[in-house]
C-alpha cells in the first residue's frame, strides 16, 4: 500500500556491495554490516526494518561473504516473504530463499519424506473446519458456527504450543485460556480430529512443522544435510514466533550462531495463535555476545501520528511495555489526529465515507486510504457507506491479486501477444501501448466505469496491470513485451502484487505490515477495543498493542472514531475506548478526573443534523434496534403486507439499473430496502424518503422510477408533477433520511 513510482518499482541493481549500503542511516548500516554471530534488531514501526535486513543479506551476497543458497530468511506471511524476495532480486541478491516457516518446512518435508519415512507423503488438509465439525459430531458434541471456529483455533493453539489432547484441560487452566467449551470436551474433539486425520492419511499445516521437527530430531543425517545447505538465518517479525517454530529454528541452527532476528515486542498481536515475544526479549540472555541494534527513526509517520503512538505505549504495562521503543519521526509536521464521536454506527460509517471522499477530492488516491476495525463483522456497514458515496474499495484478505480470474486471463493474453510481437513493427509500439491494446479487449479503458461493483473491480485489476506496464516501460525503455511478461511471472511467484485503486477495508490484525497515507481506525468503544473477552491484564495490553499497530499504519492523516450506540435511535450508552483516555482532547488518563463532556475539541459526527429519535415498528409500535428490522421498519416476526408483485418489479428494475451503471445490485438498493418499499408502497416522495436505505442522493436519482413502479406505471411514464414532488422534498428531511439509512 506504499506509494510507488517506476523508480522505486524497478530500480537498477546497485553497482557494487558498497553501493548497497548507500542511503542507509547509521543504525540500518550497523544492521547491514553485522554479518557474523547472533544479531538482534529491535525495530519500531516505520523504521525501515525490512530495508535493513534485505540490505544486510544483499550486502553479504554482493561482498562474497554469504552464498545466496546458504541463506534462509523466514517470516510469517506469504505476502511478506514475497516482498522480501522482490527486494532481494532488485538488490542483485536473487537465489536467496525467503519463505514462511510453513513453506520452508513443507519444502524440506516433501524432499526428505522418501528417505526419512518412506512411502507416499500424506495429503495436506487445506481447511480444518469441516474435519473439526465431524470430530465434534463423532464425539456427540454439537457446535454452533462460532464454537466451531473457536474450537478449531484452540486446536491450532494446542499444536503450536505442543500441547497434546490429554494435557489440554490442565494447560488451559494453568494459562488462563478463554476456552470455547468445557476443556474436557475440547480435548475429546481434538483427540477425535487427530484420529480422523490419521485414518484418512492427512496432515494439517501444524503437522508440517511437527513432522519436520520430528524428522530433524530423529534423523541426524537429514539434519546434517539441511545444516550444510543453510548456514545463515534471518527471522523477521520474531516477536510472533511460537514455541514450535522456535524449536524448528533451533534444529535448523544446530548450535550455530549465524542468526539475525528482527522484531518489536510492542507489535505482538497474535498470542492467540501461540506467538510470544519471550524469545525476542530473552535473546540477549541466550546469546550474551549478541549484537543488538535499535531502530527508532520513524520514516513513515508525521510527528503528530508518532506522538499519539508513543502516548499509547506510554500508558502500557507488562513485559513488552518495559522494552518499548520511543519512536522519533523523521518527517515534516502534518495534521493532528482527528477524534470523532457519532450517535450510531451507520452515522459513523457515513461520516468516514464523507471524509474519505473529501481526501480523494483533495488528491489522496483511494489506494492510499484504509478503514481499520477490530473484527471483520464491522466491515459490512463501511462497504455499504462507501458504495453509497461512490468510493471504490477492496477487502483485505480477499482473493489474491494474481489469482483473480481477470488477472489470470490477462496474463494468458499477454503471453500470447508476447510470442506474436516478435514482429519488429509490433514490438516497436512499446510495452505500455501493447499492454493497453491487449487489455482494452477485456474491459480496460482510459476512464473507469461508474460505480463500484464487479465491473469496476475488474477494471481496477486491469488498470493496475496497465500502470505496472507504464512504470516498467519508463524504467526499462529497451524492454519488450516478453520482458514484462517475465516480470509478471516473477511477481506472481513472489505474490508481489501491484497496487489496486480502492480504499482498503481491513481488520487491525490484517493491517499488520502495511501502510497508507490516510487511516481511519473505527469502532473504538469499550467492548470492541479492548474486546469484551479480553479479561486479563495481558489480554488487555495486547488489545492496546493492536490499536498501536493500527495507528502506526498512517503516514499523514489519522482519524479515530466511535459510536455511542449500535443502531439509529438506540440508547447512547457506549463509552470511548479506555486506550484514548489522556490522549484524545478533553479526556484524562484512566483513574484521573475526566474533563467535561464535549470539551477539548473532540468532534461530534452529526454534521449539524438533528439527532434522530427512536425508530418504531409500524405494525406493533415497539422500538427497533436491530439494523435489519430498522430497514424493514417493522419487527422481523410482525405480519408482513408485502406486495410480492411490486417487489419483483422493483428487483427487475434494479437489475437493469445495475447493468447500466456497472454496479452490483445492492449499490442501487439492498434487498431489504426493496422489501420495505414493497411493503410501504409509498405514494409520494416524502413517504419514500423516510424509508431507511433511500437517502437524499438515491431519492434524487431513483425516486421518480420507484414511485412510478409503486403506482403501477412503467418508469418512463412518470408525469412532471411527480418529478417536481421528488425534487421538492425539504432538504432537512432528505439529509436525515440519508444519515439514517442502513449501510
Amino acid at each position: 500500500m506504499t506509494a510507488t513510482t517506476h523508480d522505486t518499482l524497478f530500480p537498477p541493481a546497485p553497482e557494487s556491495a558498497d553501493a548497497v549500503l548507500d542511503g542507509l542511516d547509521p543504525e540500518q548500516r550497523a544492521v547491514a554490516t553485522a554479518l557474523r554471530g547472533p544479531v538482534c534488531v529491535l525495530a519500531g514501526a516505520g523504521t525501515g526494518k525490512t530495508r535493513a535486513i534485505t540490505h544486510r543479506i544483499a550486502y553479504g551476497v554482493r561482498a562474497g561473504i554469504l552464498q545466496p543458497a546458504s541463506v534462509l530468511a523466514v517470516t510469517f506471511t506469504a505476502r511478506a516473504a514475497g516482498e522480501m524476495r522482490g527486494r532481494l532480486r532488485q538488490l542483485g541478491a536473487g537465489g536467496v530463499q525467503a519463505r514462511t516457516f510453513h513453506s520452508a518446512a513443507l519444502r524440506q518435508l516433501q524432499y526428505f519424506w522418501p528417505r526419512a519415512i518412506g512411502g507416499e507423503m500424506p495429503r495436506l488438509l487445506e481447511r480444518k473446519v469441516q474435519l473439526v465439525a465431524e470430530a465434534g459430531a463423532r464425539s456427540r458434541i454439537r457446535l454452533d458456527r462460532n464454537e466451531l471456529r473457536d474450537v478449531t483455533s484452540e486446536i491450532e493453539w494446542c499444536k503450536v504450543t505442543q500441547t497434546v489432547p490429554e494435557d489440554y484441560p490442565a494447560v488451559a487452566a494453568k494459562t488462563g485460556r478463554d476456552v470455547p467449551r468445557d476443556p474436557a470436551e475440547v480435548a475429546r474433539i481434538y483427540a477425535t480430529y487427530e484420529q480422523l486425520k490419521r485414518d484418512r492419511g492427512m496432515i494439517d499445516f501444524e503437522d508440517v512443522l511437527l513432522l519436520t521437527v520430528g524428522v530433524l530430531q530423529d534423523r541426524p543425517d537429514v539434519a546434517d544435510t539441511v545444516r550444510s545447505q543453510y548456514q545463515h538465518f534471518v527471522v523477521d517479525e520474531y516477536q510472533d514466533v511460537s514455541p514450535l517454530q522456535q524449536r524448528l529454528l533451533d534444529l535448523w541452527l544446530g548450535g550455530r550462531e549465524n542468526l539475525c532476528v528482527v522484531g518489536d515486542a510492542s507489535q505482538t498481536i497474535y498470542s492467540f495463535t501461540g506467538a510470544t515475544p519471550e524469545y525476542l526479549l530473552g535473546f540477549r540472555s541466550r546469546y550474551p555476545d549478541a549484537t543488538v541494534v535499535k531502530l527508532v527513526r520513524d520514516y513513515r509517520s508525521t510527528p503528530q501520528v508518532v506522538a499519539l503512538a508513543n502516548g499509547l505505549l506510554g500508558q502500557a504495562r507488562g513485559q513488552a511495555a518495559a522494552h518499548r521503543l520511543e519512536l522519533v519521526s523523521q518527517r515534516e509536521a502534518g495534521p493532528e489526529p482527528v477524534y470523532t464521536e457519532y450517535a450510531d454506527e451507520p452515522a459513523e460509517a457515513a461520516g468516514a465515507a464523507r471524509r474519505i471522499r473529501e481526501l480523494m477530492d483533495s488528491g489522496v488516491r483511494a489506494s492510499e486510504i484504509a478503514v481499520l476495525f477490530r473484527i471483520n463483522a464491522q466491515s459490512e456497514v463501511y462497504e455499504q457507506a462507501l458504495a453509497d458515496a461512490g468510493v471504490p474499495y477492496q477487502l483485505r484478505g480477499a482473493e489474491r491479486f494474481f489469482e483473480r480470474p481477470e488477472v489470470r486471463e490477462a496474463g494468458m493474453l499477454l503471453r500470447g501477444a508476447a510470442r506474436a510481437s516478435a514482429d519488429p513493427e509490433e514490438a516497436a509500439a512499446g510495452v505500455a501501448d501493447q499492454v493497453r491494446a491487449v487489455l482494452s479487449s477485456r474491459g480496460w479503458a482510459s476512464e473507469p466505469p461508474a460505480g463500484s461493483g464487479a465491473v469496476r473491480d475488474r477494471w481496477e485489476s486491469l488498470a493496475a496491470l496497465v500502470r505496472l506496464a507504464e512504470d516498467f516501460a519508463a524504467a526499462r525503455p529497451e524492454a519488450v513485451l516478453a520482458d514484462f511478461v517475465a516480470e509478471l511471472d516473477e511477481r506472481a511467484g513472489a505474490q508481489h502484487a501491484p497496487t489496486v485503486e480502492g480504499v482498503t477495508l481491513a481488520s487491525l490484525h490484517a493491517a499488520k505490515g502495511l501502510e497508507w497515507d490516510a487511516v481511519f481506525v473505527v469502532g473504538l468503544t469499550e467492548g470492541t477495543l479492548p474486546i469484551t473477552y479480553a479479561k486479563t491484564d495481558e489480554q488487555v495490553e495486547e488489545e492496546r498493542r493492536l490499536l498501536y499497530v493500527g495507528v502506526t499504519r498512517a503516514r499523514e492523516h489519522l482519524s479515530l472514531s466511535w459510536a455511542l450506540s449500535r443502531s439509529p435511535g438506540g440508547r447512547g450508552t457506549r463509552k470511548p475506548s479506555r486506550f484514548l483516555d489522556g490522549l484524545r482532547p478533553g479526556s484524562a488518563p484512566r483513574g484521573a478526573r475526566t474533563a467535561a463532556a464535549g470539551a477539548g475539541g473532540v468532534e461530534r459526527g452529526s454534521g449539524g443534523r438533528k439527532r434522530r429519535g427512536p425508530v418504531l415498528c409500524r405494525v406493533c409500535g415497539r422500538t427497533l434496534s436491530d439494523a435489519r428490522e430498522i430497514k424493514l421498519m417493522r419487527c422481523e416476526d410482525c405480519p408482513s403486507d408485502l406486495d410480492e408483485e411490486l417487489f419483483e418489479r422493483l428487483r427487475a428494475w434494479r437489475s437493469e439499473q445495475a447493468r447500466t451503471l456497472g454496479q452490483p445490485a445492492y449499490c442501487v438498493f439492498t434487498d431489504r430496502t426493496l422489501l420495505a418499499i414493497a411493503e410501504v408502497r409509498p405514494e409520494d416522495a416524502g413517504a419514500l424518503a423516510v424509508i431507511p436505505g433511500v437517502g437524499a442522493r438515491k431519492l434524487d436519482r431513483f425516486g421518480a422510477d420507484v414511485l412510478a413502479l409503486c403506482a403501477g406505471q412503467a418508469p418512463e411514464q412518470v408525469a412532471a408533477p411527480a418529478q417536481e414532488q421528488v425534487t421538492g422534498v425539504p432538504q432537512e428531511s432528505s439529509e436525515e433520511s440519508e444519515e439514517g439509512a442502513e449501510k
